[in-house]
């Protein structure tokens, strides 16, 4: 007999989990089915995001800066030292314990809040019947079970793109993951797409001293930021000493030689025709996918897009009666807060309350250094509709507490409607810019105006008044810009 629920959900990743909490928060009778193990082969909740994503390396993004200014800006402060080494046993060490910190924490939140746990693999069936084949450490005995819900929420993830000529060998050719937990620093190290993984990955290993070497097949450096703003990242990341080669398409790796010999030879073309070269380690960063594999049986009446992804509509509902999908596995941008946001706003909808989702203020963020965040439309797809537009920047050299913070570089623009004001994005490179881009998500959520944001006081001396600076200069009003 299967155990019966009102949801449940299949992923506890940042999707799932905050759609099993919220559910239950709400009343109902919730089960969260999660395949997930961790290092120490136990499970562990938390997705991709927690245990192998945003938390871990932000973790070594944060070590490996405070390394890296030893070298490098500690001198500007009249801060000397002698013989500063890095002990990456150490680094990794403490990554793992704040790892472990949040699947713990979820596991209590789980508690707290009624929600029952299993850990194994879930397919669903028709009739919303989940089978799970349980861990053998999962606490249940192993073996299958069987859970039915008068909701199935699908939040699956996603797992790493391998490409057919670098396939992963957890050792020498690897992805994120891997990339997480090298032995020690790798003296070359090259990686395949410069986007988010790619980009900040490489800085980790390139501040603790490795020959970073980053292979784009685009002619254009993050063509999905805008361009102004990119240009800017690339110059910075390209004094940092990150060899980042655009319009450059890897066909093929070979791994050769044997134990501390071992190495991969890259091959790729670009315009000086094709070129070879040997690295120690091979990080593949070319994007993600949905992790939609064994997830349906033939008879579960959900349907899946070309790109393998989990059809929904824009209430995230999969057309099957009670059967939803949220997160990595269906469209829109794989970030974690999207997923967390729609994990809300299903379980409300399941509820009869009002649940959304608006895409058009999801921000988007790289943690490098310095970090690039944006909301919004990017002035190349603003032309491209032909939706007249302003705009007004500033730039952190003339910000006090960031040259005060030895941090002057980058700048931050406002995006407003020529006719309307209004804000139609908020686009940064800099110091801190993840925590100042949400001022542009609240401006474009309550349909704010670049005069209201040039109006609204900021402390000073602060990183935020870059933006009341940029909002000014929308009408060529900056008092500390010479318009």
């Amino acid at each position: 007999m299967a155990e019966q629920y009102d949801v449940v959900v299949i992923g506890a990743g940042p999707a799932g989990y905050h759609a099993a909490i919220r559910a239950a928060q709400l009343g109902m009778k919730v089960a969260c089915v999660d395949a997930a193990l961790g290092k120490d082969g136990k499970p562990a909740l938390g997705g991709t995001c927690l245990r192998v994503g945003c938390i871990p390396s932000k973790a070594l993004l944060d070590s490996s800066r405070q390394y890296w200014n030893m070298g490098h800006l500690f001198g500007d402060h009249g801060i000397t030292f002698k013989d500063a080494k890095i002990d990456v046993g150490t680094m990794i060490g403490r990554k793992d314990k704040i790892v472990k910190q949040f699947t713990g924490g979820i596991a209590l939140l789980f508690k707290a809040n009624k929600v029952t746990p299993y850990y194994g693999f879930a397919t669903l069936h028709g009739n919303r019947l989940v089978k799970v084949k349980l861990h053998d450490n999962s606490g249940h005995d192993g073996g299958e079970i069987e859970l039915t819900g008068t909701n199935v929420i699908i939040a699956a993830g996603s797992d790493s793109i391998e490409l057919p000529f670098a396939k992963f060998d957890g050792d020498t050719i690897v992805d994120n993951v891997g990339a997480l937990d090298f032995s020690e620093v790798p003296a070359r190290l090259a990686v395949i797409g410069a986007g988010v993984i790619g980009l900040e990955l490489g800085s980790v290993w390139k501040r603790l001293g490795a020959e970073v070497t980053i292979l784009e097949a685009l002619p254009d450096f993050l063509p999905a930021a805008d361009a102004e703003v990119a240009k800017t990242a690339l110059k910075e990341f390209r004094k940092q000493g990150l060899d980042i080669k655009l319009g450059a398409k890897v066909s093929r790796t070979e791994v050769v030689g044997k134990g501390k010999k071992k190495e991969v030879v890259v091959t790729y073309s670009d315009k000086d025709g094709e070129q070879s070269f040997a690295v120690d380690k091979l990080l593949v960063a070319v994007g993600r996918k949905a992790a939609s594999k064994g997830l349906l049986a033939d008879d579960s009446g959900v349907k899946l897009t070309e790109r393998g992804q989990v059809e929904v509509d824009a209430h995230c509902h999969t057309g099957v009666d009670g059967v939803w999908a949220i997160g990595d596995c269906v469209r829109g941008p794989m970030l974690a807060h999207k997923g967390f946001e729609e994990g809300i706003a299903v379980a409300e909808l399941i509820a009869g309350l009002p649940g959304h989702v608006n895409f058009d203020t999801i921000p988007w963020v790289i943690y490098t250094e310095p970090e690039i965040a944006w909301v919004g439309k990017t002035e190349q797809q603003l032309k491209a509709e032909g939706v007249p537009y302003k705009t007004g920047s500033f730039p952190f050299a003339a910000v006090g507490r960031a040259v005060a913070m030895g941090e002057p570089a980058g700048f931050v623009k406002v995006i407003a409607h020529a006719e309307t004001d209004r804000v139609l994005g908020l686009h940064l490179v800099g110091v801190g810019v993840s925590e100042l881009v949400h001022e542009g998500v609240l401006a474009m959520e309550f349909k704010g105006s670049a005069d209201d944001l040039a109006r609204i006081c900021h402390a000073h001396p602060t990183l935020s008044e870059a933006i009341h600076d940029a909002a000014m200069a929308v009408e060529k009003r900056a008092i500390h810009k010479a318009n």
